[in-house]
């Protein structure tokens, strides 16, 4: 298994680059072999020369699931806890790649089910299955209590009624804080019914950066490359609660995590910060707050990367109109949030 220092920095040397493909590759590479680390997985080396020579364009990702399969077929006499281990995240690692890589996304129950099939199939017996008995799982955050999950007979239900309610939902007008405050409630939600009996937080992760994207967000691989082991810890907090300990659920974890996603905030995101018995008041960090929409927080992050786009590229980005688009970036100019320089040859913006 490879440590994470050293896939971590191979990859980001691409994403330094200014070739955009490579750039986009390494980026969603080091989303997906950091959402191993959920389930304390490593991936091999043999993934990481093989996930370069796909960002530098020498093969395309069925012949980098091909090459996968077939180095751990030849690994069958060999096998031990620790090629195991390394082999699920290989194979989920290129199937994220694969999925995150796709422009199609439909936000309904059947694509978390698709996720979670697509993810796993071959690695565990039920992928793709509603799971059919009621289970808790010890946390070391919780002093080894558990979260309560959905009941099994109701999973089906209860994802169908929190994504209808998320697609009847308004974000129109909400400040970024305020609508991340949502996202995170909605996600704490899909990932406390856990529909699946394994890889539940791998599966909503994957859901989640899909359904962020139709919002126009590119998400910042960082966070989750270095910190989706919090991301887990920050769901277990936002749905746990004991009344006799006076302890109840608490997404801010969640929310900090989300801001340093979409924006370009960065609190410190400490695996202890999120443990019951943690009490250090000092770093406790207040939301840094300010009067983005989301809308405008995804141009934001547009232009950070591209300041001489074009409006109608941002339309397309984002999923709106370009008369939208041109309505919401005038708003932003009258709010201070951003100006454009004059002149008809290299227009840019500049994000103030």
């Amino acid at each position: 298994m490879l440590e994470k220092e050293n896939w971590n920095f191979e990859l980001s040397e691409y994403i330094k680059q200014d070739e955009p493909n490579k750039k986009e590759k390494a980026q969603i590479w080091k989303i997906a072999i950091g959402l191993q680390d959920v389930d304390g997985l490593r991936p091999s080396k043999y993934l990481i020369d093989t996930a370069i020579e796909h960002i530098e364009g020498n093969i395309n990702i069925d012949e980098v699931k091909k090459r996968i399969d077939e180095y751990y077929k030849i690994s069958d006499n060999r096998k031990n806890e620790e090629i195991e281990n390394s082999e699920e995240a290989d194979k989920v690692a290129v199937r994220i790649t694969e999925i995150l890589s796709e422009e199609g996304f439909n936000f309904n129950v059947l694509e978390l089910i698709n996720i979670h099939l697509r993810l796993f199939k071959g690695i565990y017996k039920e992928a793709g299955k509603i799971r059919n008995y009621n289970f808790t799982k010890k946390e070391w955050i919780l002093n080894d209590d558990t979260v309560i999950y959905s009941s099994y007979n109701m999973i089906k239900e209860t994802l169908e009624y929190d994504i209808k309610e998320e697609k009847n939902f308004s974000y129109k007008d909400l400040s970024l804080e305020e609508s991340i405050k949502h996202i995170a409630r909605f996600t704490s939600n899909i990932w406390q019914v856990h529909p699946f009996c394994e890889g539940n937080t791998r599966t909503t992760a994957v859901f989640i950066i899909k359904y962020l994207r139709t919002f126009g967000f590119n998400i910042n691989d960082d966070v989750f490359a270095e910190n989706s082991w919090y991301f887990r810890n920050s769901l277990v907090r936002a749905n746990y609660k004991n009344f006799e300990k006076n302890i109840f659920e608490d997404t801010s974890y969640l929310e900090k995590f989300f801001f340093n996603l979409l924006s370009d905030a960065n609190y410190e995101l400490k695996n202890r910060y999120t443990h019951i018995d943690y009490r250090d008041e000092n770093n406790k960090e207040k939301f840094k707050v300010n009067n983005y929409t989301l809308e405008e927080q995804a141009i934001i992050n547009i232009i950070r990367n591209n300041e001489s786009i074009k409006q109608e590229e941002i339309a397309k980005l984002i999923g709106k109109s370009v008369r939208t688009v041109k309505t919401i970036m005038k708003e932003m100019q009258e709010k201070g949030i951003i100006k454009r320089t004059n002149g008809k040859k290299n227009r840019i913006w500049i994000i103030l």
